[in-house]
């Protein structure tokens, strides 16, 4: 039975996403994907500022004017929303946790792929796949995959990207749009990116905290590993400590970016403390643009 509580909060993810989709990302998701491929659709009289290159010369010389070929695209697409539950996720200093802001952006990208008639399907991993929902089509299945994405409880704590990665590849037939939404603190998963990559349209969706890159003056402080329980205690109140602390994010967020640009892959970057809604549509403009 599914708690009262979370019906409530799946409501209200549906209607915050919904309308997102449909005030400010109307049409970008479509524009910005393209289906399998052209299948033609018929033949018609040339008219001005049609492209040439699709002139049907056989046609043509048969009825004596010009005809030119039409196409349709095959719209189609299979979405696949490849998400990170580790216990690295349950981690937020301002008004929700990763594994909540990448919730309910995963929400946003399964409305915004149903309403082109795409097909949207979900894997849940940790050090393990612990949960798969093959793609479907339809409002119903989108609030499916938000139930799941809210009420799965992680049997594991640690974070296995490759793993992911490589059960993608089982459980897909056909080329996807894959988004993979990680905080990715994770190592040694280049290879298998670089693998989805080649078979896939990958996204990688980066989701961060603010605290994560600066620590606060607040003294003598007990942090925990959320993966391992390793436990520590750190000063704080030192600037050489804090200065440190500091450093250590930016040299694994300049490797990442490194990485990424090494695969010439784009990312989405969203922050638990700013919304999500900019990055996306800043993505969705630059991914129109290189097509």
């Amino acid at each position: 039975m599914i708690p009262k509580e979370l019906l409530k909060k799946v409501r209200q993810i549906q209607i915050r996403t919904r309308r997102t989709v449909n005030d400010v990302l109307a049409g970008q998701y479509h524009s910005a994907f393209r289906g399998r491929g052209m299948e033609f659709e018929e033949v018609s009289p040339y008219q001005i500022g049609d492209d040439v290159r699709f002139i049907d010369w056989n046609v043509s010389a048969r009825y004596g004017e010009p005809f030119i070929k039409k196409f349709r695209e095959e719209r189609e697409l299979t979405v696949m929303l490849v998400v990170d539950a580790s216990r690295s996720g349950l981690f937020g200093s301002a008004s929700q946790f990763k594994l909540d802001m990448a919730a309910e952006l995963c929400a946003v990208l399964a409305f915004s792929a149903v309403r082109s008639n795409d097909k949207v399907g979900l894997i849940l991993f940790t050090d393990e796949v612990e949960k798969y929902v093959p793609a479907k089509k339809g409002p119903r299945h989108v609030l499916r995959i938000i139930r799941e994405l809210l009420y799965h409880q992680p049997r594991g704590k640690g974070t296995d990207i490759a793993a992911a990665l490589n059960f993608l590849h089982h459980v897909t037939v056909r080329k996807s749009v894959c988004f993979l939404v990680s905080d990715f603190l994770a190592t040694s998963f280049e290879p298998a990116l670089r693998i989805a990559r080649r078979r896939h349209d990958l996204i990688p969706i980066v989701v961060s905290d603010p605290r994560e890159a600066e620590m606060p003056n607040v003294g003598l402080i007990q942090l925990e590993d959320p993966e391992t329980g390793e436990m520590t205690w750190v000063d704080s109140a030192s600037s050489s400590v804090r200065r440190q602390y500091g450093l250590a994010w930016a040299a694994l967020k300049n490797a990442r970016h490194t990485m990424f640009r090494r695969m010439d892959t784009q990312t989405i970057e969203v922050r638990t403390d700013r919304s999500y809604v900019e990055p996306l549509v800043r993505f969705f403009h630059q991914r129109e643009r290189r097509r």
